[in-house]
C-alpha cells in the first residue's frame, strides 16, 4: 500500500513522511501563546474641574520704554546706535562736546582750593584766640569774632565743593547712556547739532519684560477681579502663556464703559513683539470636562487621535479636541470617562507594528 502511493499519487513522498513520523510518536508544533495586556503606560480618562473662559483682544506693550534727553547744552559728537540696533544697559547712545562743562569744573576745583586755604586760616585764628580766652587775655567779643570767621570760612568750603559736584553731573551729563538693554526705535538728532536741556535724542524700548492690556466691558470685571488668572493664547490657542499678575484698573472709561485690565508676564522670551495683537482668556468661573494629556495626543494631518489601550488591543480613534490648560487637553467627543489612553503615542505605534511583524512571521 506504501509503495502503490509512493509510485501513483502526486506529492506521495511528503505524505509518506507525514505518515511515517505520525507513527513514530512525534507531534505538531503547540500553537502561539496568546497576546498579553501591552505593556504601555496609560492613563485613566475622568473629568476634572476646568476654568471657565472668556476670550477678549489684547495689545502687548513694554514695560521698560524711554526717550532720552539732553540734560546739558552741548554738540552731538557721537550717536553709536541706529533704529533697530540691540543696546546693552550702560552702554553710551550719545555723547556731547564738554567743552563749557569742563571749564566749569576746573573753575569750581579752583573755587575749592581757595575755600580751603581760607578756612585753614579762620581755624587757626580761632584756635589761637580760644587758647588766649582761656587765659582771659582777650574780651569775649573778639573771641565770638574768630569763632563765627571759622564757621563762615567752613561754610564757604562746603558751597564750593556743592559747587565742584554739581559742575561734574553737568560734565556727566554730556555722556548719555542707556538705562537698561533694548532696541532703539527712534533717533531725534543727528551728529553735530547743538542741543538743549530737555531736547528729545533717542528712544527705546526693553524686551525683557512684556505686558499685555485688554479692554473688558464692565459685566465681567467682577468676575476677572475675583478669579485674577489671565492666559496669552499663542499658536492659535495650542500653547498657552500664563500670566504673572492680573490688574484691573480701578476706573472705567466713559466714552466705551470698558474697564483696562493688565497683565503682567513673566520675564521670559515669549516670542511675542510690543504692537501685537494678541488673544487673552480671561477665568470668570469654573466647570468640569473630560480632558486627556496633551503628551497623549496624535496629529497626522487632519486626524487629530489618541490610542486606547482596551482588552488587550491598542487602537487608533479619532477625536474632537478643544482648548489647552495646564497640560491637558479638553476633550469634546470621541472619548468617555473611565477609557483608558496610551500616555505616548509613539510607543503605543511601536508595539502595534511589533504585533503586526510577529503575526507575520
Amino acid at each position: 500500500m506504501l509503495f502503490r502511493l509512493r509510485r501513483h499519487a502526486p506529492g506521495g513522498g511528503i505524505l509518506l513522511a507525514a505518515l511515517v513520523l505520525a507513527g513514530c510518536g512525534r507531534t505538531a508544533p503547540p500553537p502561539a501563546a496568546a497576546v498579553g495586556p501591552p505593556p504601555l503606560p496609560v492613563v485613566t480618562l475622568a473629568e476634572r474641574v476646568v476654568p471657565r473662559e472668556r476670550v477678549w483682544d489684547g495689545t502687548v506693550e513694554a514695560v521698560h520704554r524711554a526717550t532720552l534727553s539732553a540734560q546739558t547744552s552741548g554738540r552731538i559728537v557721537e550717536l553709536p546706535f541706529d533704529v533697530n540696533d540691540y543696546v546693552p544697559k550702560g552702554a553710551v547712545v550719545a555723547r556731547l562736546t564738554d567743552v563749557e562743562q569742563g571749564a566749569a569744573v576746573r573753575v569750581a576745583l579752583a573755587q575749592v582750593r581757595s575755600a580751603q586755604a581760607a578756612y585753614g586760616d579762620a581755624e587757626a585764628q580761632y584756635q589761637r584766640i580760644a587758647a588766649i580766652y582761656a587765659r582771659k587775655l582777650v574780651s569775649r567779643s573778639q573771641y565770638d569774632q574768630a569763632r563765627a570767621g571759622a564757621d563762615s570760612a567752613r561754610a564757604a568750603l562746603e558751597a564750593a565743593q556743592q559747587n565742584v559736584r554739581a559742575a561734574q553731573q553737568s560734565q556727566a551729563y554730556t555722556v548719555v547712556r542707556a538705562p537698561y538693554a533694548g532696541i532703539v526705535t527712534r533717533r531725534f538728532v543727528q551728529i553735530g547739532e547743538a542741543v538743549q536741556p530737555g531736547q528729545p535724542l533717542i528712544a527705546g524700548i526693553s524686551l525683557n519684560q512684556l505686558r499685555v492690556e485688554a479692554q473688558v466691558p464692565q459685566s465681567d470685571v467682577a468676575p476677572i477681579r475675583r478669579y485674577a488668572r489671565a492666559w496669552v493664547l499663542l499658536e492659535h490657542g495650542a500653547r498657552r502663556l500664563e500670566a504673572a499678575r492680573v490688574i484691573v484698573f480701578p476706573y472705567a472709561d466713559a466714552a466705551t464703559h470698558t474697564f483696562t485690565v493688565r497683565l503682567e508676564l513673566p520675564p521670559a522670551d515669549t516670542g511675542l513683539n510690543p504692537g501685537e495683537v494678541v488673544r487673552v482668556a480671561f477665568m470668570i468661573g469654573a466647570q468640569r470636562a473630560l480632558t486627556v494629556p496633551r503628551t497623549a495626543v496624535l496629529r497626522r494631518g487632519e486626524i487629530t487621535g489618541v490610542y486606547v489601550v482596551r482588552d488587550g488591543r491598542v487602537a487608533l480613534r479619532q477625536v474632537r479636541l478643544g482648548r489647552v490648560v495646564d497640560g491637558q487637553v479638553e476633550v469634546i467627543s470621541g472619548l468617555s470617562p473611565g477609557e483608558q489612553v496610551a500616555r505616548d503615542p509613539l510607543q503605543a505605534v511601536a508595539w502595534l507594528v511589533r504585533q503586526h511583524a510577529r503575526k507575520g512571521a
